[in-house]
């Protein structure tokens, strides 16, 4: 059953794109449902996307598609656009083939994340190539590292983190956590007494205490590329 927000959301998107072929982007669907940042857009579409309404589009921009709309029991009908290519709706799509070792995947790159002080993670429109072997399954993204908190673990400021998109995590794995709705940071989440633990991997650094709604987790490292010049 779906709450009062997950359904207007849902019902938002379908009539978007059915009037335009595209999904709304982020800020217009806060604006819409009157929430106070982006983060509770982000769960709104997650728990819709755990509940089989939802599938973003890997790899694209402001790609949603509407699989099952609210009260039906079937997915939604196919509906493509023949000018844009633009999904507007179709049923849940099987899993992703296996890629050859040398293809390459277009990742979204959003923005700088901070290894360190947390620093504000921005939706970008620019991608990162990324060799598809270093993906698993799942859909993933990209962000550059400022900071050197997490030098203990091999992540280097100017490193690019690869992560799969999740809002869950097991104690001691490396997330992107959104904190208090506002800035994101990449560290080693634990859980004690009560709170929620962002431990970085350098000892000149102290870890950081929050409560358990002030951190949201919005994916798992994946692996990293980096640059050498």
């Amino acid at each position: 059953m779906l709450t009062a927000k997950q359904r207007e959301l849902i019902v938002f998107i379908q009539q978007r794109l059915e009037e335009t072929g595209v999904s709304p982007s982020f800020e217009e669907m806060k604006d819409a449902l009157d929430l106070k940042s982006k983060s509770g857009v982000h769960r709104l579409i997650s728990a819709l996307e755990e509940r089989g309404f939802l599938r973003r589009l890997p790899n694209r921009a402001r790609a949603l598609e509407v699989i099952r709309e609210p009260g039906d029991a079937t997915p939604a009908r196919a509906a493509t656009s023949a000018a844009s290519g633009n999904v507007v709706a179709m049923p849940a799509a099987p899993a992703r083939a296996p890629s050859a070792a040398n293809d390459v995947i277009e990742l979204p790159l959003h923005g700088r994340i901070a290894a360190g002080a947390p620093i504000e993670a921005l939706e970008g429109q620019s991608t990162l190539p990324v060799p598809a072997a270093l993906l698993g399954p799942g859909e993933h993204y990209a962000l550059e590292v400022s900071g050197d908190s997490m030098v203990e673990a091999g992540i280097f400021d100017g490193d690019f983190a690869l992560v799969r998109r999740t809002n869950t995590a097991r104690d001691g794995e490396i997330v992107v956590a959104l904190v208090r709705g506002e800035e994101a940071t990449l560290k080693y989440l634990r859980k004690e007494d009560g709170q929620v633990r962002l431990d970085p991997a350098n000892a000149a650094y102290d870890p950081q205490f929050y409560r358990p709604e002030e951190v949201e987790v919005q994916g798992k490292l994946a692996g990293l590329l980096r640059r050498y010049h």
